[in-house]
């Protein structure tokens, strides 16, 4: 039997079963997770490149979900910034600041979302998203 105390995540196969939740530098996986996605929301200030990948990094030994989570992130950035340097020259046609505001949208709407399903336990790939990481 667990200890009240102990976080326990509720296996969605089998929802009578739970299992304890692997903690990561104090905190659950879920959480820790949830801090990879929302971490690159701090693009503006150049963090939002190096943290979440150093947060994958440092731990994506340690954990499945963590990688898997991490490869999501890490996709979802390169994506972002591909998308971001293809509308770069649109912007001549008009078009590009149209993309450019798309894109920034949706860097602060799909980390939020992905964020919140990863506290959840759930895993949430990102759409529009390119899969350099498998």
């Amino acid at each position: 039997m667990s200890n009240e105390n102990e976080p326990i995540d509720v296996s969605p196969e089998n929802p009578g079963e739970t299992t304890p939740l692997q903690k990561t530098w104090g905190m659950t996986e879920h959480t820790y997770c949830m801090l990879m996605h929302l971490s690159t929301l701090l693009s503006g200030s150049g963090f939002g490149i190096a943290v979440p990948i150093v947060l994958w990094a440092v731990n994506k030994d340690q954990s499945q979900v963590i990688d898997q989570h991490g490869k999501n992130v890490l996709n979802f950035i390169i994506s972002m910034l591909i998308y971001a340097f293809a509308s770069i020259p649109l912007t001549f046609v008009g078009i590009g600041i149209v993309t450019l505001i798309a894109i920034a949208i949706v860097a602060i709407v799909f980390p939020i979302i992905a964020a919140v399903k990863a506290n959840d336990g759930k895993y949430w790939p990102y759409p529009l998203c390119i899969r350099f990481f498998k």
